[in-house]
């Protein structure tokens, strides 16, 4: 190697002058410092301010390092969207530990399992999962966090389990306490586990600079400016709430926290507050769009909306629009912090019919302004699919929005990043811009005569109905065909629908071997996250896929 090549490494190493370990901690020192006195965080009349919250931070994470809890350990909380899970976020890498943000919705033994797999030293509890969670400690097998309750007015009486109450945690804590940056940004900062339907969930490992960086990303995709006014109507459990709890601090923004979604509270919360900003699956917005207090046209306030997951149906990204709701598509796994591509907009696209802007926004899309990749990739070449909008392959990621691995299970992680990629499971297609386009999870597609059915293609259908709230499609054992298309269907209030109406609609508009076979009405089983839990549907109708996750 020669000297020129070698004279911009000679003397010029990393010092503490010009390198600093990339952490979302620095956006709460940073908006503390010059934002002291702007408001941080509304909850049922409680209000603090970006200063105070910094402090309690600093309070709590001296409270653990005074228990022994530092670098390495494990966190847990089995939390609401309250202030305290916003401060955890902060608190627990604060003393160099890591957070475990657990499911809400989950049952003991589940809850037991991760806790036992992750290791937590403490857990905070709310009392309206103290009874689930004392009979998890019950079902432990290793050792038992202590317990740290979480009072919450807002839900009643105090439920308490725990040796420590989580304000007077705080008060023992010392408000100058220095925070315990990483050495290295590779530092874990978050478990999360899987959502897993069959066989134990896995456990996403995360790190502070994918934390950091995502918290950026979010900021320029979802057009957050400085000092947005967020309501939190995604969980701050479900991949630490998209990485949202830093990217609200990294913009000095306001956390309106919000115990559970509920369309009456959220429709007096964005003008009471002047929202500006909300994220959620389908289902949320689906959910506002039919509630009856929905305000139209000139009643609505604009709000910039992000919604994830497969193609948002037509009619919620519609109906959005006409509830003052601007959505933008994201697109993401807890693997990859939540979102980490976007379809971004283009120049037009407002001037176009509503339907045909809607067929655009639904995608996928492109990478997250910091993550490096996203594309559609035949799994077994490693290469990119044509962008002709019609050639399957897998969904993958890579970059610097991607897990660290999966907690104790080497052999996962080996075959998640085969290829050096991140492999998503969902199936997809590029169109001709290079925008990825999700089919459908690949446990999802029915398989009908030789013929692929795409299950979200024919959902997106029956949401065209206009008695149809929700709906969902898995495959049924057929004798002739293989397996054909049963659609499970959940009417709105007041509705009325026949199993001959909704099959005669689909006729209607798509192929007939495409169209439902069976339709079953009912209450459709959903995940706290909103998804449709699509194993228990298949597991109904005896598909051959019931067992898959």
């Amino acid at each position: 190697m020669s000297g020129n090549q070698n004279q911009y490494n000679t003397g010029l190493d990393k010092t503490p002058a010009n390198y600093v370990a990339l952490t979302p901690l620095s956006f709460l020192a940073r908006s503390a410092a010059i934002y002291p006195n702007h408001v941080s965080t509304l909850y049922e009349g409680r209000l603090f301010t970006w200063s105070q919250t910094y402090q309690r931070c600093r309070r709590f994470a001296s409270y653990l390092a005074s228990r022994g809890i530092g670098h390495g350990d494990t966190v847990a909380a089995m939390l609401p969207n309250i202030p305290a899970m916003n401060e955890l976020h902060f608190a627990v890498p604060m003393a160099g530990a890591v957070l475990n943000a657990l499911n809400i919705r989950l049952d003991a033994g589940s809850i037991a399992f991760q806790l036992d797999h992750g290791g937590a030293k403490i857990i905070l509890v709310d009392p309206e999962f103290a009874g689930v969670i004392a009979e998890a400690l019950t079902l432990m097998t290793g050792p038992k966090p202590a317990v740290i309750d979480v009072d919450d007015t807002a839900f009643g009486e105090p439920k308490h389990i725990g040796e420590i109450e989580y304000e007077a945690a705080l008060s023992h804590g010392d408000p100058g306490f220095t925070a315990r940056l990483p050495s290295d940004e590779w530092d874990a900062i978050a478990l999360s586990y899987t959502s897993g339907t069959t066989g134990n969930p896995k456990g996403v490992v995360t790190h502070h600079r994918g934390a950091y960086l995502n918290a950026v990303s979010n900021i320029l995709a979802g057009n957050l400016g400085q000092h947005p006014v967020y309501l939190w109507t995604l969980p701050m459990f479900h991949c630490n709430g998209w990485c949202f709890p830093w990217t609200l601090a990294a913009t000095a923004g306001i956390n309106v926290c919000l115990r559970k979604v509920d369309p009456a509270k959220i429709f007096e919360l964005i003008p009471k507050h002047g929202v500006t900003h909300m994220c959620g699956a389908p289902i949320v917005y689906n959910t506002l769009i039919n509630a009856p207090s929905a305000p139209k046209g000139a009643a609505a306030r604009l709000v910039t909306g992000l919604i994830a997951g497969a193609a948002p149906p037509v009619a919620v990204l519609e109906g959005a629009e006409r509830i003052g709701i601007r959505l933008t598509h994201v697109y993401g796994l807890t693997e990859v912090y939540g979102p980490a591509s976007v379809c971004a907009e283009q120049p037009g696209w407002d001037e176009l019919p509503a339907d045909q802007r809607a067929q655009l926004k639904r995608r996928q899309g492109v990478p997250y302004p910091l993550q490096e990749d996203v594309t559609v990739l035949d799994p077994e070449t490693m290469r990119e699919v044509p962008r002709d909008g019609e050639t399957i392959g897998e969904v993958m990621f890579r970059g610097n929005i991607v897990m660290k691995g999966y907690l104790n299970n080497e052999k996962a992680t080996r075959e998640a990043f085969e290829g050096g990629w991140f492999h998503t499971g969902d199936l997809g297609v590029l169109d001709e811009h290079g925008y990825v386009i999700i089919k459908d999870r690949s446990k999802d597609i029915i398989i009908s005569g030789g013929e692929n059915i795409s299950s979200v293609e024919v959902e997106d259908i029956l949401y065209k109905h206009p008695a149809v709230l929700f709906a969902a499609v898995v495959a049924k054992p057929d004798a002739k065909w293989g397996e054909v298309p049963c659609a499970f269907v959940e009417l709105k209030d007041d509705a009325h629908a026949t199993e001959a109406d909704i099959i005669a609609f689909c006729r209607g508009q798509m192929p007939g071997f495409k169209t439902p076979k069976a339709v079953v009405f009912g209450a459709i089983p959903k995940t706290s996250t909103g998804k449709i839990q699509k194993f228990m549907l298949r597991d109904q109708v005896k598909s051959a896929k019931a067992i898959t996750a």
